[in-house]
C-alpha cells in the first residue's frame, strides 16, 4: 500500500515540473501560425512589401551591386546589347545600363516617399482646418477645388517650367498637386466625425478644439491617410518618370527611369533593351507600391475585417 503512495508522490514533481514549458511552445507555434496566416490572409501586401523592400536595398546597396559609375562615358561601347559585361547593355553613350538603372531608383524612391510624407502632413493640416472650422470650409475647399480642376501632371509641369530641373523641385511640384486630394479626403473623415456624440460630449465639457482634433479627429483619419499616401507614392514616381521623360524633371546628368527611357527613345525601334529595363524597374516598383495599398485598404476596412 505504500509502494503505490510513494510513486503517486514522485510523479507529482514531475508532471509541475514539465508543466510550464508548454504554453511558451503553443506561444511560439501560435506566433509563428499568426504570421503565416497574416500572409494567407493578406498576399498583396506580403508581396508588395517583399517587392518593395528587395528595390529599397537594391537602392541603398547600390554601390556594392557591381555597378560603375552610372555618369560614366565610353563612347567605343555604345548601344551594345546586354552581356556578361554590361547585364542590361549601354546607352548611347557608352554608360552601363544596369548602373544608371539601380542608382535611378534613388531618384524614384526619394521622389515618391517625400511627396507621399509631404503631401500627407500639409493636406491632413488643411482638411482637419476645413472639416473642423466650419467658417474656413467653404474659402480653403474652393481653392482645393480649382487647384484639383488641373490634371497633376499639368500642374507639375507648369510649377517645373518656373523653376530649374532638380530633384527637389520635382518633390515640390508634385506635393502641391496632390495636397489638394489629400485634403479631401481628410475633411470628408472629419465631416463624418465631428457629428459623433463623444465628439459633441468633448467640445460641451468645455475641451479645446486643437485637443478635440487630436484626441478624437486625428486617429480615425490614419487609416485612410495611410492608404492614400502609398497611391500618391506609386503616382508621384510615375509624375516623375514622365516629367523626366519630357525633359521637364531631373537634369540629364542624373541617372532616373524617365531620362534613361528619354534618351532611348529615339532607337527604341532597334535597341529596345535600353527602354525596357528601366520601364520593368518602374513598373515592378509602383506594382509593389499599390499592391501594399490595396492590401492595406482590405485590412483597414472593419467590413473587411468582419469577412475575415
Amino acid at each position: 500500500m505504500e509502494a503505490p503512495a510513494g510513486g503517486a508522490r514522485e510523479l507529482a514533481p514531475v508532471s509541475t515540473a514539465t508543466a510550464p514549458a508548454l504554453p511558451d511552445i503553443f506561444r511560439v507555434r501560435i506566433a509563428s501560425g499568426g504570421v503565416l496566416g497574416f500572409v494567407r490572409r493578406h498576399p498583396a501586401i506580403a508581396t508588395g512589401v517583399v517587392l518593395l523592400a528587395i528595390v529599397v536595398l537594391a537602392a541603398i546597396l547600390a554601390p556594392l551591386l557591381w555597378t560603375v559609375d552610372p555618369t560614366a562615358l565610353a563612347p567605343a561601347r555604345r548601344a551594345r546589347p546586354p552581356s556578361a559585361v554590361n547585364w542590361f547593355g549601354t546607352d548611347m553613350l557608352g554608360r552601363d545600363i544596369y548602373s544608371r538603372v539601380v542608382y535611378g531608383a534613388r531618384v524614384s524612391l526619394i521622389v515618391g516617399f517625400s511627396v507621399a510624407i509631404l503631401s500627407v502632413l500639409f493636406g491632413l493640416a488643411i482638411g482637419l482646418v476645413a472639416g473642423f472650422v466650419r467658417p474656413l470650409e467653404s474659402l480653403i475647399m474652393r481653392v482645393m477645388d480649382g487647384m484639383m480642376s488641373i490634371p497633376p501632371i499639368l500642374l507639375a509641369i507648369t510649377l517645373m517650367a518656373l523653376t530649374r530641373g532638380s530633384v527637389g523641385n520635382v518633390i515640390l511640384s508634385i506635393t502641391i498637386a496632390e495636397i489638394p486630394r489629400v485634403s479631401r479626403l481628410v475633411r470628408s473623415v472629419v465631416l463624418a466625425i465631428r457629428e459623433r456624440p463623444y465628439v459633441e460630449a468633448a467640445i460641451t465639457s468645455g475641451t479645446s478644439v486643437p485637443m478635440t482634433i487630436w484626441r478624437h479627429i486625428l486617429p480615425n483619419t490614419l487609416g485612410p491617410l495611410t492608404v492614400q499616401a502609398t497611391h500618391i507614392c506609386a503616382s508621384a514616381m510615375i509624375i516623375e518618370a514622365a516629367l523626366s521623360f519630357i525633359g521637364a524633371g531631373t537634369p540629364p546628368t542624373t541617372p532616373s527611369w524617365g531620362n534613361i527611357m528619354a534618351e532611348g527613345r529615339a532607337l527604341w525601334q532597334v535597341k529596345p533593351f535600353i527602354i525596357l529595363f528601366p520601364a520593368l524597374f518602374l513598373s515592378a516598383t509602383v506594382l509593389a507600391v499599390n499592391l501594399v495599398g490595396d492590401g492595406l485598404r482590405d485590412w483597414l476596412d472593419p467590413r473587411a475585417a468582419k469577412r475575415v
